[in-house]
């Protein structure tokens, strides 16, 4: 059996259910990458966005005085933190997914920090990438681990959410209808359309089945050549996406999500911006 999570001593307000603000085009601080975080993040600040996804890098980067300084940024410009990405998603089934007892203990303390810190940001949604494909976690105790993870989360006010992730078990529309079922109502998901392109998936195949689960997006391009572009550049209709989104209900944000190797020039992530938002 999964141990249970330790209840952390925090306010009572943020037990509640956590609230998406409705459909807002933002910009994740990961499309900057290998810049700094405070930097990255300063430029996701100092576009048009106005709302912000914080991948963080280092552990150093979750002191309260780095937080606070982030936190400062945000407040000066107007730009609400949406969602956090940690650090350690390729070592997560390592880490959180262990039936080794102290390992996952020690997990739950990182956990803990990551959600204390989205609180200062007033972020609500962490993402998961969890297990890789070839981990040998059984989806039973993986499920019992979100479900666990889920509730510890809740404790702070924030949503546990599992990305769809190419050469992991999210990338398995079945997994994910698998764990929902087991989770229920409490299952949340982040959907990255680049992800579903590299599965070589459609993404209204996961959106179909999924849809009422997703409460965060990645967004991107594509065209012949590469499978992730700035949004606008490709072949990708995302009218469509986002008539689907609002007939389905979708209240959660669009966050633009590229690496340092998918543009030429920073403006493009500016022109996306504009592109999306025009639409």
């Amino acid at each position: 059996m999964l141990p249970v999570c330790p209840t952390a001593p925090i306010n009572q307000n943020l037990q509640k259910k956590a609230v998406i603000l409705i459909n807002q085009i933002g910009i994740s601080s990961s499309c900057y990458y290998p810049q700094y975080t405070e930097v990255s993040f300063q430029k996701v600040c100092d576009s048009e966005a106005a709302v912000a996804e914080i991948f963080f890098n280092s552990l150093s980067e979750l002191e309260p005085a780095f937080v606070k300084n982030l936190a400062d940024r945000a407040q000066a410009s107007g730009t609400r933190v949406a969602a956090v990405h940690p650090f350690g998603s390729f070592t997560e089934g390592f880490w959180l997914f262990s039936n080794y007892r102290r390992r996952y203990e020690d997990s739950l303390e990182l956990c803990k920090k990551f959600f204390a810190t989205m609180n200062i940001l007033g972020a609500k949604i962490f993402v998961l990438h969890g297990c890789k494909l070839e981990a040998r976690v059984d989806d039973d105790f993986y499920a019992e681990t979100f479900a666990s993870l889920v509730q510890l989360a809740r404790q702070y006010g924030v949503i546990f959410a599992q990305e769809n992730i190419v050469h992991y078990k999210s990338q398995s529309i079945e997994f994910l209808q698998k764990l929902k079922n087991t989770v229920g109502e409490d299952f949340r998901m982040v959907f990255d359309v680049k992800q579903a392109r590299r599965a070589g998936v459609d993404a209204y195949d996961y959106l179909d089945k999924l849809g009422d689960a997703v409460c965060h997006m990645h967004v991107s391009d594509f065209n012949a050549e590469k499978d992730c572009i700035p949004p606008g550049e490709g072949l990708f209709d995302f009218k469509k996406l986002f008539a689907y989104m609002q007939s389905i209900g979708y209240a959660g944000d669009y966050m633009i999500e590229l690496y340092n190797h998918s543009y030429r020039d920073e403006t493009q992530i500016a022109n996306a911006l504009r592109y999306l938002k025009n639409l």
